[in-house]
Formats: structure tokens, C-alpha cells, sequence
């Protein structure tokens, strides 16, 4: 947890933002797994934790703007309770560690929220993504279960998103903490992976390396073979000398913040010639769009100058032809980088995704695309300090992409279809950083994990 004092800033910035109005900010349940008594393993909702710190389930926190006020409402552990889950400081406790000094039961919340709509006095909340919440948060405001997200402020979902996008150098330290551990994930998997072992036995111990780290994954592994399916979660491949295998990971620190990256490695521990120009192509497209990086420019021209070195590299081996520029405005390189650059990095491993994903990474003056492959860039609004994104360009040989555009003949002024045939069995590379935007530039977060063809090869051979 921060300091009392950093909670408390966030939230009389948010009231200078809000200006007016009850915010509702539902914490999350215990969610049970097969039975009520077995649950998962409990997650916070994050911008709870963001305005409220407490990392416990059936928590709901209130600000009332215009009343300067703000409480928890929660209930203390029963007698009956304790014997399983041992002694627990109380509510009231709790709450003066994020500078609040007003708690009450959960049994008033529902009479006090009435209280608020009946006196005409707007009860705002963010877009929610747990039915039990929704439902909770549509029988507190009297709205259809089915209606409750399309009734959630907009007013609010930019305000917490304008405070939540800017990291303090508190939530980058966090972030580091965790890409500490994605160098131990990534320097385990290059030392396990070996022809004949199945991708989930070098995959568990991976995970374990995580949870020895007193941390959680962020999101589950990716770790596949078949790193043309972008998000591949099976694990139930047996790996083979020839093959290269995808490992998008990352951990969450025990505050919730998190890392994101991806690593392409060679199961036999060195790349063919021609994976290694399909690699060096992709690092190539990484690097440049990250030298772009800086305060004021378009996280959408960083995208597409990824597909431009993308594209130029796939002319070059004749994959492509005609004008690199004219085939990326055309989208033709989709069909090899069918997704975007990246997206904000924080508390969500997709930062703020579940509060909108046009309010975080479009503003007015950069609109969303409608055409495949750009249409999927998370992020794409000039970039600001204190943003922490993703950098991951990707080249994938999609069979059933390649026969669709194939069999309609897209783009054949830009492709040549049969010289992409001999791809057809490649698989994918991509290539993955976290990198926060600072005052004059940017900065690769956290020590460096092997990335260059000769680094990841000499972790692999040791």
C-alpha cells in the first residue's frame, strides 16, 4: 500500500475534476471457482484500489464531491469467521491506512444511495465488468441489470482515466518491480525450452518462478509454438527442434502493477537463417517505433511506422512489392501485423480496457479506423509523460487469413501470394517492451532481457 497521503491526493483530484456529484466505486466479490466456499484467488478491482488501497473483497467506497466526504462501506470479520481466517484488523482500522476516517456497515449503503437519488443528487460509477456488480450496482441506482454499464458516466470514466494514464514515479518503481521478475521468467523459459519437452512443462515452472516472487501473473501465458494464433493459451504442444515458440508473459506486483512482455526464442537455441530475418525484421520495426517515442507525438504514427519497416522488410525477401507506403496506407501489411503497436501499461495489464477503450487511447483529434489490422491499435492519441505502453509489433503467417486474402485476391498489387506460400508453416515472432514516456523522450522499463538474435541465443545455450 502507498501512503495515506497518496490515496488522498488522488481522490481531492478527482473531486476538482468531478466538480459534483456521489461516486460510486464498487470493490470486488470473492468469486467461487465450483462452489461457493472455493474461490479463485481474489483480484481488486483497480481503480478501487487506485482511490481506496484496501485489497479485500465486499468493499464499496463512496466520495461525495459536494460534501467533501468519503467513506468505506464493509463489514468487520464475524466471530464465526475468525476461526478460519484468524484475527483481522477491523474496517475502521483499515481505512485510516488510505487516510479515510468514516466507515459503515454494507446494510446502509443501499438505504443512503436511495437517499442520494431521492434528493436529486447524481450517483455517478464507471463502466463495470463482473455481473455480480452489475447487478449490485443496478439494484443500488435502480437501474436494469441489462442498462447499467450504457447508464455509467462518461464524466467520470475520463476523469479517472486522466489521473490513472499519468504514472508517479511510486507506480513506475511498482512497474519495475515486476519486470525484475519478467527477466527471471523469460531468462527460465530460454534455459528450459528443449526439443521433445511440452510447452507446459517448461510453462509451469515458469509460473512457479511468479509465485515464489510473492506475486500473480498478470494475465495468463501465452506460451505456444504457435505464435500465429496471437493469443494462444494452450500449452499441450510438444516442442520440436525447428520450432519457435511465442512467450507473451507478465507478473503483477502484490500492489497490482504490472508487466508485459514477449519474447520469440528458438526451441533447438538458435534461429534458421531465415528466422532470423523474419526476427530482425520485427526487431527492427520494434526499435524504430520506440525511437519515435516522446511527449507529443502519436502513438498511431509510431504504429505505423512499425508496419512501414515491416513492410519494406517483407519487400525485400519478396514476400511484398510495390510502394511501402502506399501497401501500409492500403493495409495490405495486415495480413502479416494484423494488430496494434501496443496499449497503456499500469494497475490493468490493458490499462483502464474495462472503462472504455476509445476514451483511453483516442481523443478528438485521432479517431478510431475501421480498417483491419489498424482497427485493433489499442492506443493511438499523442502520447504524454508519465504514460507506461507496450511496444510490441508482431509478423504472423496465418493460414486461413492467407487463403481468405489469397482466394479473394486482395491486395495482389502488394503481395505476391505465392512466394507467401512458402511461409505458410512459419508460425509468428513477436517482440514485446514496456516503455514510459518522459518529459523529453522515453525510457525502456526495467533490465534489459536478451532481445538481439545473439542474446537470445547465448541465453538459450546457457
Amino acid at each position: 500500500m502507498f501512503s495515506p497521503e497518496t490515496y488522498q491526493k488522488r481522490r481531492d483530484q478527482l473531486k476538482k475534476l468531478m466538480g459534483t456529484g456521489v461516486l460510486l466505486f464498487p470493490g470486488n466479490n470473492d468469486a467461487p471457482m465450483n462452489y461457493p466456499a472455493n474461490t479463485y484467488h481474489f483480484r481488486q478491482d483497480s481503480s478501487f484500489l487506485y482511490y481506496f488501497g484496501i485489497d479485500e473483497p465486499g468493499l464499496t467506497g463512496i466520495i461525495d464531491v459536494d460534501n467533501d466526504s468519503e467513506i468505506i462501506y464493509g463489514d468487520d470479520v464475524a466471530i464465526e469467521d475468525i476461526i478460519w481466517t484468524g484475527p483481522l484488523p477491523g474496517l475502521a482500522e483499515k481505512a485510516k491506512k488510505v487516510n479515510i476516517s468514516e466507515t459503515r456497515p454494507v446494510s446502509q449503503l443501499q438505504i443512503e444511495v436511495e437517499q442520494h437519488i431521492e434528493n436529486d443528487r447524481p450517483v455517478l460509477y464507471l463502466p463495470q465488468y463482473r455481473q455480480d456488480i452489475i447487478n449490485m450496482v443496478g439494484d443500488l441506482s435502480g437501474t436494469e441489470h441489462s442498462e447499467v454499464n450504457r447508464s455509467s458516466s462518461e464524466k467520470l470514466a475520463r476523469a479517472v482515466i486522466s489521473q490513472r494514464s499519468i504514472k508517479s514515479s511510486q507506480e513506475v518503481t511498482e512497474i519495475e518491480k515486476t519486470l525484475d521478475i519478467s527477466w527471471e521468467m523469460n531468462k527460465k523459459a530460454m534455459k528450459l525450452i528443449r526439443d521433445g519437452a511440452y510447452e507446459y512443462e517448461v510453462c509451469g515452472k515458469v509460473q512457479a518462478s511468479v509465485l515464489a516472487r510473492n506475486s500473480h501473473l498478470s494475465f495468463p501465458i501465452i506460451f505456444s509454438i504457435h505464435g500465429e494464433t496471437l493469443h494462444n493459451h494452450s500449452h499441450e504442444n510438444m516442442m520440436s527442434e525447428g520450432d519457435i515458440l511465442i512467450m507473451d508473459s507478465g507478473a503483477e506486483s502484490p500492489l497490482h502493477y504490472a508487466s508485459d512482455i514477449t519474447r520469440t526464442i528458438p526451441v533447438s537455441g538458435e534461429f534458421s537463417e531465415r528466422q532470423k530475418y523474419i526476427y530482425n525484421t520485427v526487431l527492427r520495426a520494434q526499435l524504430d517505433a520506440i525511437d519515435m517515442m516522446k511527449p507529443g507525438v502519436r502513438n498511431l504514427d509510431c504504429h505505423l511506422k512499425a508496419a512501414e519497416t515491416i513492410a519494406a522488410g517483407l519487400a525485400e525477401i519478396g514476400l511484398m512489392k510495390g510502394d511501402t507506403g502506399e501497401a501500409v496506407a492500403a493495409g495490405a501489411h495486415a495480413l502479416f501485423f494484423p494488430h496494434g503497436l501496443g496499449h497503456m501499461l499500469g494497475l490493468d495489464v490493458h490499462d483502464m480496457e474495462g472503462l472504455n477503450e476509445d476514451l483511453v487511447g483516442y481523443d478528438e483529434n485521432v479517431k478510431r479506423s475501421d480498417q483491419f489490422g489498424l482497427a485493433y491499435l489499442r492506443l493511438a492519441r499523442e502520447l504524454e509523460p508519465g504514460f507506461v505502453v507496450t511496444v510490441e509489433p508482431g509478423i504472423y503467417f496465418i493460414p486461413e487469413l492467407i487463403d481468405r486474402w489469397k482466394e479473394d485476391r486482395k491486395f495482389t498489387e502488394f503481395i505476391d501470394y505465392g512466394e507467401v506460400e512458402k511461409y505458410r508453416n512459419f508460425g509468428g515472432i513477436r517482440i514485446e517492451d514496456d516503455v514510459l514516456i518522459t518529459d523529453s523522450g522515453h525510457r525502456v522499463l526495467g533490465e534489459p532481457i536478451a532481445k538481439t538474435v545473439e542474446d537470445v541465443e547465448e541465453w538459450c545455450s546457457s
